[in-house]
């Protein structure tokens, strides 16, 4: 008797680790939905990392009619100049990076925003298969649920800008002594290349590679009129 018991309590085990994985799957869609509410304000992986190790983090929320447009030019131009135009993936620059990769060369980013978000939101940083196959789905869906607008929104409040130092307004305040609604164009150019790697990139002490990638990005970002029609009137 008690040897037929066992099996059953090992499957009963199963059922329940199955039902957990499926669980933290089906998590993040939901969220999704919770927030596409205004007065939501999410946090990333990054920050929860932080807080359980104890460390602390500096986070100011800040409304996105309250951060400077230069800034949101920028980072669309350094980041996904394809935001307005594309649901969530680029699949242009996704099929070439396959191809590269099928080609045994070394693959370029093609992260959207989307992708950037979903990612800090319910991912983890690092390359990898299993991460870009959970992150496309995921921005998928993040892209039809949000507006551009509330996509931007959360991106620029979670985006890592130092360690630490999380979302523009802790940013701009960190680096330039600003709010994120006083930036210069210089200043969102600087933070804009910061972005890839945040902890070598300083935005406020910035190496002569950084001053000249800031300095193609502001040129970009200057002419962007036609590229962020889908936040700006």
């Amino acid at each position: 008797m008690s040897a037929n018991r066992w099996p059953a309590a090992w499957q009963a085990r199963f059922r329940r680790l199955v039902l957990a994985v499926l669980a933290l799957f089906v998590l993040p869609y939901v969220l999704i939905v919770f927030y596409a509410l205004d007065f939501v304000r999410p946090i990333s992986t990054l920050m929860l990392r932080d807080l359980v190790l104890l460390r602390g983090f500096d986070r100011q929320w800040v409304e996105f009619d309250d951060i400077a447009p230069v800034l949101v030019q920028s980072v669309m131009m350094s980041e996904d100049g394809q935001f307005c135009s594309h649901a969530g993936i680029d699949w242009n620059q996704m099929r070439g990076v396959v191809e590269d990769a099928l080609d045994g060369e070394q693959t370029r980013g093609a992260s959207t925003i989307p992708m950037q978000t979903v990612k800090n939101l319910f991912l983890w940083n690092g390359r990898s298969f299993v991460r870009k196959a959970l992150e496309l789905p995921l921005a998928i869906v993040a892209d039809f649920v949000w507006s551009k607008r509330r996509m931007m929104e959360i991106y620029l409040n979670v985006a890592e800008w130092g360690d630490g130092i999380y979302g523009i307004e802790a940013a701009a305040r960190h680096h330039f002594g600003v709010s994120a609604a006083k930036l210069s164009r210089r200043q969102a150019a600087l933070l804009a290349v910061s972005l890839p790697n945040p902890i070598d990139r300083n935005a406020g002490k910035p190496g002569r590679g950084l001053r000249r990638l800031a300095s193609l990005i502001e040129r970009r970002a200057s002419r962007s009129g036609g590229y962020i029609t889908c936040l700006y009137d």
